[in-house]
């Protein structure tokens, strides 16, 4: 299966509002939000809509998904502001992945359920990871390009925790938040991960304010945001 498209990032994400997948005879790739499929090219019984099991719906909030196979042409509209990386997959993957993330996995694909921890599941409110293994690939959506981070062993990896997509299974992580006294302030928590392997971190910005003020906010309003703790809730 390809993904047909001009418009592609150094990182490999299509920044696009749709994309095109190329199915050859041999594919099959399960789309997880059928609704969102604008076009087929294709005989009608190469679609053919499921029932997801039980954790399926719990995951995704969804009761359908559609298979499609090849050969065949499918165009797929995207969320505003979504981008769709597709990721290879292999036995070796130790990653974990939030459910919500995925869009479409290829046929040859597993996934098994890791239970997050009570602490984890507070702030991603997400009670489950997911682990892909198998062979073949996945479609990860995204609010900015999807970008890879290298962990180390001993000095901590600081993520926000809207940023982080995927995380290798063996990671330490805790919520926190860090630097002096100011910073941790005015910060969301962060999450601390050391570990080996790569994160998978959505370029996106943290900061809901931020376009206010490239928009010409007041000076005045900006700085007690920044001065006063809690500013940036009770200052509109």
């Amino acid at each position: 299966m390809r993904i047909l498209t001009d418009d592609t990032s150094a990182a490999g994400t299509l920044a696009r509002n749709t994309v095109k997948l190329k199915l050859e005879p041999d594919d099959a790739v399960h789309l997880l939000h059928p609704r969102q499929l604008i076009a087929f090219q294709g005989g009608s019984s190469q679609r053919e809509d499921r029932f997801l099991d039980l954790k399926g719906i719990v995951r995704k909030k969804k009761l359908v998904k559609a298979k499609l196979t090849g050969p065949a042409m499918a165009y797929i509209a995207l969320p505003a502001g979504y981008c769709i990386q597709p990721v290879p997959v292999s036995d070796a993957n130790r990653l974990l992945f939030e459910f919500r993330h995925l869009l479409y996995f290829t046929d040859g694909i597993r996934m098994d359920s890791v239970v997050q921890s009570a602490r984890h599941l507070l702030v991603t409110r997400d009670f489950i990871r997911m682990r892909f293994s198998g062979t073949g690939s996945i479609g990860l959506l995204s609010q900015g390009p999807i970008e890879t981070w290298e962990l180390d062993p001993e000095r901590p990896t600081f993520v926000e925790t809207r940023a982080l997509i995927a995380y290798p299974d063996n990671a330490h992580l805790e919520l926190c938040v860090y630097g002096n006294h100011l910073a941790s302030q005015h910060m969301a928590y962060h999450w601390k991960i050391t570990g080996t392997g790569t994160l998978l971190l959505q370029a996106a910005s943290a900061d809901p304010s931020f376009e206010e003020q490239l928009a010409g906010d007041g000076l005045i309003k900006r700085t007690l945001r920044e001065l006063l703790p809690f500013g940036n809730i009770w200052i509109k």
